[in-house]
């Protein structure tokens, strides 16, 4: 592996050439060569739209090739941050990312990621924990931000990380309960996965103080059902947005259990395992922020477990998962309330340092 490039300044890019072995069936590799994949085509809109190319501070990689648990199945994610522009900050345009679906690229803002960075957000974060050779692009403004992560670790990752593992371990649970329960008590498991979400939806919003609601089981009114989930709700002056972002909280909870099972089942295998392996790797990377103040995206020494989980080393024959899986999920559990009692980190970030590198960034990207 080698890097090609100029001196690192704002304006010069380092592009390293990352060649990634990937193990095929019957022992065969593949190279990907990402330097040249992003000189493609299908990535021109990286040097051709205003809002990218030389503003372009940071480009690495994504999903599971960032994590390095990727398979023959894995999709190619590139994830960046690009300089907004002096009218973002200085006129009347508003920019928060740039999404490519075609090739799974999401590029954000540099303001609206230093606000999900404040905030602990587990998928915005790791690209601060890449390891060297996982930089596609890496300014020197880049490496500023990377050499002051350390402004965004606060014990928030408890509240973050932990959510995002919650929403992982709902989809296990009402998978093992749509494959093993009866009708009645799969709506007992959905009603409390969605009061869990509910849970999570109040901690956001303490001071929620503009109605009510409440959920329970009664006897349905559908032929095709024995007991149904049913609401009761009293709101009034609610915004829109919020009644909106609460009712797809429920919504989504809902879904995620109906999916399961509707799908082919390799797939349903497929993605049940991917839940279970993201839940434990969660709980890896809020630890290591916790105890040691680092992000260790790509998890080297973690992998053996991570792909043993993610090629259904702990999944049973009736689809649900074994104990040994859950007491290993225990056990991160654990460690992560320690962490949380233990931890040197401050409850939140030094909003003092955070602004004023925010404001330098800034001066910077408005004279570009």
């Amino acid at each position: 592996m080698r890097t090609v490039g100029k001196n690192m300044t704002h304006g010069c890019h380092v592009w390293a050439c990352i060649l990634f072995l990937i193990d095929r069936k019957g022992g065969q590799q593949e190279m990907i060569d990402f330097r040249q994949l992003m000189r493609t085509e299908a990535y021109d809109f990286l040097r051709e739209d205003k809002r990218l190319g030389d503003r372009i501070i940071l480009l690495g990689l994504g999903g599971s090739y960032a994590y390095g648990t990727n398979n023959e199945n894995s999709d190619v994610d590139f994830r960046g941050i690009t300089l907004n522009l002096p009218s973002d900050l200085l006129g009347l345009t508003v920019f928060e990312q740039y999404e490519d679906k075609k090739t799974d690229t999401v590029i954000y803002a540099f303001n609206k990621i230093v606000k999900l960075l404040l905030d602990c957000n587990p998928n915005t974060r790791e690209i601060l924990g890449l390891d060297e050779e996982q930089y596609l692009i890496r300014t020197e403004l880049g490496q500023e931000l990377l050499d002051n992560r350390g402004l965004f670790l606060s014990k928030r990752a408890v509240k973050s990380f932990g959510g995002y593992a919650g929403a992982q371990l709902r989809r296990l649970q009402n998978a093992a309960a749509r494959d093993a329960l009866p009708q009645t008590e799969k709506e007992k498991h959905i009603l409390n996965s969605v009061r869990n979400a509910l849970n999570d939806f109040e901690r956001r919003y303490s001071s929620f103080d503009k109605g009510r609601i409440h959920l329970y089981i009664d006897k349905s009114e559908n032929p095709d059902l024995e007991t149904e989930i049913f609401v009761d709700a009293d709101y009034q002056h609610l915004p829109l947005r919020d009644y909106e972002n609460m009712w797809s909280v429920m919504h989504n909870v809902v879904k995620d259990y109906d999916k399961v099972g509707k799908r082919n089942r390799k797939k349903d295998d497929d993605h049940l395992n991917k839940h279970a392996m993201h839940l434990i790797r969660l709980f890896m990377m809020a630890i290591d922020i916790l105890e040691k103040g680092e992000i260790r995206t790509k998890r080297k020494k973690d992998l053996d477990l991570l792909l043993k989980i993610r090629n259904g080393g702990f999944q049973k024959e009736d689809k649900t998962f074994s104990s040994e899986f859950y007491d290993i999920l225990a056990d991160y559990e654990l460690r992560m309330e320690k962490a949380s009692n233990e931890s040197c980190l401050p409850d939140n970030p030094d909003m003092e340092r955070v602004e004023a590198f925010v404001e330098h960034v800034n001066r910077i990207a408005v004279d570009m």
